[in-house]
């Protein structure tokens, strides 16, 4: 049931709120092959909105960093 719940987080919850672009793709971009800020942003467009990742950036260093830590990347 967390599963569910997490994936259900993952898809409304925003990485990038300038470019709208949600956790679940940011994390889909991840498993691709995207394992750093920059291939991310080239991937899926975060970092091109008007804040230039300065929000978004962190967080998705972050995403990045947990992905490791549970072995998923």
């Amino acid at each position: 049931m967390t599963e569910i719940n997490d994936a259900v987080m993952d898809k409304i919850t925003k990485v990038c709120l300038c470019k709208s672009i949600s956790r679940a793709t940011i994390k889909k971009a991840i498993l691709e092959g995207a394992h750093t800020v920059q291939k991310v942003n080239a991937a899926v467009g975060s970092g091109s909105g008007p804040c230039r990742g300065q929000r978004c950036g962190p967080k998705i260093q972050g995403i990045i960093e947990q992905m490791k830590e549970a072995g998923q990347i």
